[in-house]
């Protein structure tokens, strides 16, 4: 694994995957929760003493925060399945430093805030995906707080920051809902004097206000459209099992809703209330898919899902749920198209901003295996059920979609045979799943190079 988010140079890699024989059946597990995961580093970083983090995902992204916060000074021990971090406490080293974020929005994202207070100077630097994505949504609030931070010219990274002593909380309404721009400017208002409230929040996911909330810093949630704070802050070390996460769980519930007689029991997941927006549009589409809440973890629910083959139908995606399922919406349109009907997805402008431009991409790339999709400004629409083809597709250099391209060339019945081209991105997200497919599914997924390609 690349220790800074960069896929391994290798050179172009292919995957040649067929349909899948058999049901998918049994007891499954996902790697710990990316969110969680960047989210957990930090306070403990940030903390004082030592905490213990087990589970957490070992993937690029997460990689890079490690790789961050240690050259800022906090400590590790033990094995990255049971990480032990001393917090930098008064000690965090002032630099000038050059941080790289790899492929992470949210380790830039973050980090600017926890950055923006104290003492020293750093440039937040990133690979060339990370460098084209929007940074001026954390810089503006920043900025309104006092600190002293720059982009480029364009609104992206490198981010520039000298870091104040004190900060001013401020009241700010986000103009697009992004989990990532809230934590950045709560994480910053922990190290303020004062209420800082984050409004227009529309349902994103809330892990940072309940880890927070679970360390005893005074937060208050107001209907799930802002959040407030008050600082300045601080927490002990703390210990915390890192949940499956929810996100590498939808490809799994995909495959088994659409392969006959599958029926899967997902183990140990997390069952965040603002992480459920992907399985809530299932459960409408007519998916059986249930979840039963076991226990808690500094305040994340966890517990077990089953999924089971279903007929499913088309529904609207309006963009109050989007929000929601903003990672999982590539997938969703992979069920859409084995599904009788119409689905439309709306509000997922966001979607160009990712790692790719996820809207164009996904539609490109799900049309060269025979899926009536069209595109929209702001997401698509599919029209099932699709007679899927044999085809070659490209991933664009992007984790998710190379994933729902797996699903979708293993889930469908038809003799077909699909490639997907630059296949190294999935560690991004999901470290080790070409081979976890394997394992599970037996599906003859092997790897393939030019000469044996002639699709």
């Amino acid at each position: 694994m690349s220790m800074n988010g960069q896929a391994p140079a290798d050179g172009v890699s292919y995957r040649l995957l067929r349909p899948l024989s058999r049901p998918l059946t049994g007891s499954f597990s996902v790697p710990g929760d990316k969110s969680l995961s960047h989210r957990a580093l930090m306070l403990a970083a940030m903390g004082r003493g030592v905490s213990k983090v087990r589970g957490l995902l070992d993937s690029w992204d997460v990689r890079s925060t490690y790789s961050v916060l240690r050259e800022l000074g906090a400590g590790f021990s033990g094995s990255w399945n049971e990480l032990q971090i001393q917090g930098w406490g008064e000690n965090r080293h002032v630099g000038p430093l050059v941080l790289d974020c790899g492929n992470s929005g949210t380790t830039m994202r973050l980090l600017a805030g926890v950055l923006a207070a104290g003492q020293g100077e750093y440039e937040l630097v990133g690979d060339a995906s990370l460098s084209r994505r929007p940074m001026q949504r954390i810089v503006q609030p920043l900025r309104h707080m006092g600190a002293v931070i720059s982009c480029s010219a364009n609104g992206t990274a490198p981010l520039s920051i000298e870091s104040q002593p004190r900060l001013c909380p401020i009241n700010w309404a986000m103009p697009i809902a992004s989990a990532q721009v809230k934590s950045c400017i709560l994480l910053a208002g922990a190290q303020s004097a004062g209420e800082t409230t984050v409004s227009g929040d529309a349902g994103s996911r809330d892990h940072t206000e309940r880890l927070l909330e679970a360390l005893g810093v005074h937060a208050q949630r107001c209907g799930g459209k802002a959040v407030s704070l008050c600082g300045p802050a601080q927490w002990d070390g703390f210990s915390m099992s890192i949940p499956g996460d929810l996100s590498s769980a939808a490809y799994l519930a995909t495959l088994a809703l659409l392969v006959p007689d599958s029926d899967i029991t997902i183990n140990g997941v997390g069952l965040n209330p603002t992480r459920l927006g992907f399985f809530r549009l299932i459960k409408r589409m007519g998916a059986d898919v249930t979840w039963q809440e076991r226990g808690l973890e500094l305040g994340e629910p966890f517990g077990d899902m089953r999924v089971r083959f279903s007929a499913l139908r088309g529904i609207d995606v309006v963009p109050e749920e989007v929000p929601g399922c903003i990672d999982e919406l590539i997938v969703l349109a992979v069920l859409a198209a084995s599904a009788d009907g119409e689905t439309s997805v709306s509000g997922a402008g966001e979607l160009r901003r990712k790692e790719s431009n996820r809207i164009t991409a996904t539609v490109g790339e799900l049309r060269r295996l025979g899926v009536d999709i069209c595109e929209r400004e702001d997401g698509w629409t599919v029209k099932g059920p699709t007679a899927w083809k044999s085809g070659r597709v490209d991933t664009h250099g992007d984790h998710r979609l190379e994933m729902s391209l797996a699903v979708a060339a293993l889930a469908c019945s038809s003799p077909r045979e699909t490639v997907i081209e630059n296949a190294v991105w999935s560690g991004v997200s999901w470290p080790g799943f070409w081979e976890c497919l394997s394992s599970w599914c037996d599906t003859g997924t092997v790897w393939a190079h030019n000469d044996c390609l002639n699709l």
